[in-house]
């Protein structure tokens, strides 16, 4: 249960990952450069390794105007759309491409009441410099399955201070061309009067706010004004066609909290008699009983808030009513999370969002607040009795392998618990975010009368952990993985959420990690922790776990690198300059020659041979990393944004990628361990290089980069050494920054696992020539295909696909040929291909098995009229289906 949030990716950005421009060539070495790069294209699949959650969701909106169709927001990872057939969210800002990194951040969401088929997200990370871009306002008209985008003179920080109040973006519910944006750093209130096409600031509102979480503070990320963090319309005040009459809208000033317009935002009035001394998370309206209803803190959270009050604001009476569950005196947190039951307005709930120990704290009221029942109450100090019943089987990580004495209890009811929604359409239905993944109930009026309700995880399909390193031994577990926040995964099955992330011991964020190339069950990790040893040992290929001994002055992970035998290892922690030793870690020895700070890596095939980078110098150990010395390799990157690995198989072949801008930028081979470098044509920036299983008649590794080749930023895979290359993703699939890491898979050929910033642990796989695998074609099936949605140049499908044979299938590649005209934009629950009309979907990894009797469903949004738009005809591998 972690109180901080990845910011390691986000300063090696600062340090200048990110790039705008061709490096100037550095001198290679003397020996024969490679052939020009060639560019080509591939198709692959791309999914995420399961862990289901892992990072903080501070938003979930519900479309007020239509059943099952809800949004989140997370803060570095994008937004996400419901897909009730299934119970899993849907990535929608995976297009989002390196150059524009920061709008993975996703500070507001809002979706169209009146055209559900509209939504818009409020996009950028952070306001200070750490993100060199300005913010945006992306806009859909198709669910979020394709954007258009509108940039804005200023920043945006989806992973800002105050990011979990909200929501800033609001659309008006009666004109729905007008929509509203509270920005950060003393921009004041932007409005829109074209659907999200253009904005301009509201110049007649009168307090773009003035709270920062730490004036003082010279990074500028916690001494930003958090600026107007809510708009809310009362929809009683308008008629359909005119703009909503009556608008709120919270500010970041403890003495100037809410402000209303009642005449659609030409003038704006601080409400009186409003309490001071707090900040209003969320302001949230009961049109029908006249209620607003506010959540206060005495900080902006996410994770800070020692006191808290919630009110009720009479909208016609102007009066203001203390509604707080507790008194003030009692309260250790601030209030943010807020909702009321659209069915029933009357009931309405709260969160003590900042309420870290023993737990987070829901409230419930039935009567608009006067009095409340609470998820926990002590009964004996310190034992507790809770109205609910928590079940994390699908993500039992959640327990964070631990054994808390009472009060505190594992798993967690949540923390940093901003976002609580009541769906509108079903009382029994909420769903609220916490600081590592979506929980939910489906028997919510339970509550009321005293009977357990069971609370789940409802967060299958969003992904959100920062990935800090990656490995794939050649044998044991396929994936192994440095994360923020979370720690760490064994993945033994791609497609299955592990058991448990690395414990024992359990570090904040494991900055990296090895194997021993001859000896994969050896493992070493490193990273961050609260208290304790920040080295951790393994004998069995990361099942197990034993902490290490640090030297003397550490006080980070840095990176580490084990032998080819696992007999030595090399680390470079935080705090303390670079150390060797050998065994367990027991003791560590001081190694000479190497600046502190240096990344290190072994030689994949030389026990006794580690490496070393620091400001431009290559560094090489021949004994055991006791000693190292200085390569005279000159021209390689100046700054320390490299990754470098050395070539299974081979002693003292080593690839390095790194550079900034401004400087030598790209790819570099080196064959005499490190002392020359060759830097590759035609790559002009490289950030990671990796190694896979060698193509069919080769026997040289595949290499794997995050690189710009040949002007084409991408995923990028070489089966002959660096001569010729392939991008192997597309402009869908991109996932912002993909700097810190990528490995190939030693005994899959053609897979690759790509780090993401905010995306979890993605993993592409070549798709199967002439459509993969197909089901037994003497079996039977059925096809019900529908329309449930359409547009005017556009349309949404949902396709059922069932076993009517007497065989089980074993994947499946579902065709058919659409009307000229209709193209699919988006597909879930499968993968597809379009040639002209004809269109292949192929299963996921998830539902390849269909058992007689079974079905699937799958669904997509497509360009094109919907008139017409159903299919004559489906075919199961060859074999013609029924179409019911």
């Amino acid at each position: 249960m972690r109180r901080t949030r990845v910011l390691t990716a986000v300063l090696a950005l600062a340090a200048g990952l990110l790039a705008g421009g061709p490096p100037a060539l550095a001198a290679g070495a003397p020996s024969p450069a490679p052939a020009a790069v060639a560019q080509a294209a591939d198709t692959y699949t791309w999914r995420n390794a399961r862990i289901d959650g892992g990072g903080f969701v501070p938003g979930i909106v519900f479309n007020r105007g239509e059943p099952d169709l809800a949004y989140a927001r997370t803060d570095i990872g994008g937004a996400y759309r419901w897909q009730e057939s299934t119970h899993t969210w849907i990535p929608l800002l995976d297009s989002v491409g390196w150059d524009d990194w920061g709008h993975t951040g996703v500070v507001s969401i809002a979706s169209d009441t009146a055209d559900p088929d509209r939504v818009y997200a409020a996009v950028g990370t952070y306001t200070n410099d750490w993100d060199p871009g300005n913010g945006a306002v992306m806009r859909s008209t198709d669910r979020g399955a394709t954007w258009r985008k509108t940039a804005l003179p200023f920043k945006l920080g989806g992973n800002m201070p105050g990011r979990g109040m909200g929501e800033r973006l609001a659309v008006d519910p009666h004109d729905n061309d007008v929509l509203y944006l509270g920005a950060p750093s003393g921009h004041g209130l932007w409005r829109s009067t074209d659907a999200g096409v253009t904005w301009a600031e509201v110049t007649s509102f009168p307090n773009p706010g003035d709270y920062a979480e730490n004036p003082d503070d010279e990074s500028g990320y916690a001494s930003d004004n958090q600026g107007v963090v809510w708009v809310t319309f009362d929809e009683s005040t308008g008629t359909a066609g005119s703009p909503t009459r009556t608008v709120y809208v919270g500010v970041a000033d403890k003495e100037n909290a809410v402000y209303r317009s009642a005449d659609a935002g030409a003038t704006w009035e601080r409400l009186a008699g409003q309490p001071t001394g707090y900040l209003a998370h969320k302001g949230v309206l009961d049109a029908e009983n006249g209620h607003l209803y506010l959540a206060y803190s005495d900080t902006g959270g996410p994770y800070d808030g020692g006191k808290g009050r919630l009110y009720r604001y009479g909208t016609e009476t102007g009066a203001w009513t203390d509604i707080s569950p507790v008194a003030e005196a009692d309260t250790s947190f601030g209030f943010s999370g807020l909702t009321v039951d659209r069915q029933n307005p009357g009931t309405v709930m709260a969160t003590a969002y900042s309420s870290w120990w023993p737990d987070t704290q829901i409230f419930r009221s039935t009567d608009s607040g006067a009095t409340w029942t609470q998820a926990w109450r002590y009964t004996s100090y310190p034992q507790r009795e809770n109205r609910y019943v928590m079940d994390v089987s699908s993500s039992p990580w959640l327990t964070w392998g631990a054994n808390p004495a009472p009060p505190e209890q594992t798993p967690k009811l949540g923390w940093m618990t901003e976002a609580l929604e009541i769906d509108p359409f079903d009382p029994d239905r909420m769903m609220y975010g916490t600081g590592a993944t979506i929980y939910g109930t489906e028997e919510l009026t339970h509550w009321d009368d005293d009977t357990p309700f069971t609370i789940r995880p409802m967060v299958r399909g969003l992904e959100e952990t920062a990935v800090l390193d990656l490995a794939s031994p050649p044998s044991g577990a396929p994936l192994l993985s440095a994360l923020g926040d979370i720690g760490g995964f064994r993945h033994t099955d791609l497609t299955k959420v592990p058991s448990m992330m690395f414990t024992q011991p359990n570090f904040t964020s494991t900055t990296s990690l090895d194997f021993a190339e001859s000896d994969p069950d050896t493992v070493v990790r490193v990273g961050h922790v609260d208290s304790g040893p920040h080295v951790a040992f393994s004998t069995d290929n990361g099942a197990h776990w034993a902490a290490g001994t640090d030297p003397s002055g550490v006080s980070g992970g840095g990176t580490v690198a084990a032998s080819a035998d696992g007999g030595r290892f090399v680390w470079s922690p935080e705090g303390a300059g670079v150390h060797h030793t050998t065994g367990s870690g027991a003791s560590w020895s001081a190694s000479q020659g190497i600046p502190a700070g240096a990344i290190v890596e072994s030689d994949r095939e030389d026990p006794e041979t580690f490496y070393g980078f620091k400001t431009g110098r290559f560094y090489v150990s021949r004994d055991g990393g006791a000693t190292f010395e200085a390569s005279p390799a000159a021209g390689l990157p100046a700054g320390d944004s490299v990754r470098f690995k050395a070539l299974p198989g081979t002693a003292g072949e080593i690839w390095l990628a790194g550079g900034e801008p401004d400087g030598p930028y790209g790819l570099w081979h080196s064959t005499d361990f490190g002392e020359t470098f060759t830097k590759l044509p035609g790559v002009e920036e490289a950030d990671t290089v990796g190694f896979g299983k060698a193509a069919p008649g080769s026997s040289y590794p595949t290499l794997f980069t995050s690189a710009r080749i040949d002007g084409v930023r991408g995923i990028h895979r070489s089966t002959d050494a660096g001569a010729s290359w392939v991008r192997v993703n597309d402009d869908a699939h991109q996932w912002g920054w993909t700097g810190a890491a990528i490995t190939g898979d030693p005994r899959v050929f053609g897979r690759v696992y790509v780090a993401t910033n905010g995306r979890g642990v993605i993993y592409g796989d070549p798709a199967a020539p002439g459509g993969g695998t197909d089901p037994d074609p003497s079996g039977a099936c059925e096809v019900t295909y529908r329309v449930t949605n359409a547009w005017g140049d556009g349309f949404q499908a949902d396709v059922r696909l069932t076993n009517t044979g007497t065989t089980a299938w074993d994947g499946w590649s579902l065709t058919w040929t659409f009307p000229d005209g209709r193209r699919i934009a988006h597909l879930w629950n499968g993968t597809h291909t379009q040639s002209g009309t004809s269109v292949t979907v192929r299963n996921a990894d998830w539902n390849r098995a269909v058992t007689p009797g079974a079905s699937v469903s799958l669904g997509f949004t497509a360009s094109g009229p919907s008139a017409d738009a159903t299919p004559s005809a489906f075919a199961l591998g060859g074999r013609e289906c029924t179409v019911k």
